[in-house]
């Protein structure tokens, strides 16, 4: 890891290898996770970030140059994309920009986009009760499984590290995070932990996220604490994985993922390590 020039902490056991980067806060690779068998999950292939909008010149020779990038999965709205515009990635010739919705694309009109998000919530409370945002997670599987699919497919068969991201790098990367690691075979808390790792970086993501036109009416709407990430959500979400679908596995594969493309992500994600 040290020849990635990235700091590594200790997070309820788990090895998070942080990358500090100008232009995003919340990045890490997510290599040296432990798996069932007693293995090592491979540096340098997967990593996940927030908003990579604001990456500076030295970020972009980072990722590139120093990690290998060479897959951007992208699971914001097109709206998003749209109103923020080119990022610095996207001009760089050898990474691939993998687009994946997981929210459902709803328009532009304001009062379509406040009735979606009234009904979005309705349906995450019913979801799953105890805990909406559980819900919330479940419904990118209801809603957009052709999206999950693909961004794991993006993931499997990218040629060197694929990043994952949305804008904070919580929810949205989580889930796509957590199923892939799954697949790897990485411990039900291991992906626990790595998901509430985020919560180290909260307050950073939030400054940045209030600094942007487009996210600051989200942010300030909620009391700080909601936008922290609870072990206990994603805890409960790959359980209900298990009870509902039988597994991330299967759920995957009864959603388009080939026994192939599952194959090439649990590899891809285990190789070298």
């Amino acid at each position: 890891m040290a020849g990635f020039g990235i700091p590594v902490r200790v997070w309820d056991g788990v090895v998070m290898a942080w990358i500090e980067l100008d232009g995003a806060v919340n990045v890490r690779d997510l290599g040296d996770m432990p798996t069932e068998d007693g293995q090592k999950t491979a540096r340098g292939r997967l990593l996940r970030a927030d908003n990579l909008q604001d990456l500076s010149a030295a970020d972009v020779r980072k990722l590139v140059h120093d990690i290998g990038l060479t897959t951007v999965v992208d699971l914001r709205s097109s709206n998003e994309l749209a109103a923020e515009g080119p990022a610095p990635l996207d001009a760089v010739a050898g990474v691939r920009h993998a687009h994946h919705p997981v929210l459902p694309e709803v328009g532009s009109s304001t009062d379509v986009i406040a009735d979606a998000l009234l009904a979005r919530d309705r349906m995450d409370k019913f979801r799953y009760p105890s805990d909406p945002v559980c819900g919330h997670y479940l419904g990118y599987l209801e809603d957009r499984p052709d999206q999950v699919v693909g961004a794991l497919r993006s993931v499997a068969h990218a040629g060197g590290a694929a990043v994952v991201h949305c804008a904070a790098g919580k929810d949205r990367t989580g889930v796509v995070v957590a199923l892939a690691l799954t697949v790897a075979g990485v411990p039900a808390q291991a992906v626990v932990a790595d998901y509430a790792a985020t919560g180290e970086r909260t307050e950073a993501i939030m400054a940045r996220l209030r600094r942007s036109r487009l996210y600051s009416r989200d942010i300030n709407s909620k009391p700080a604490p909601l936008h922290r990430p609870r072990a206990e959500t994603m805890a409960a979400f790959l359980e209900q994985m298990d009870a509902r679908y039988g597994g991330v596995a299967s759920w995957l594969t009864d959603h388009g993922l080939s026994a192939a493309d599952l194959t090439a992500l649990r590899v891809r994600l285990r190789s070298g390590a």
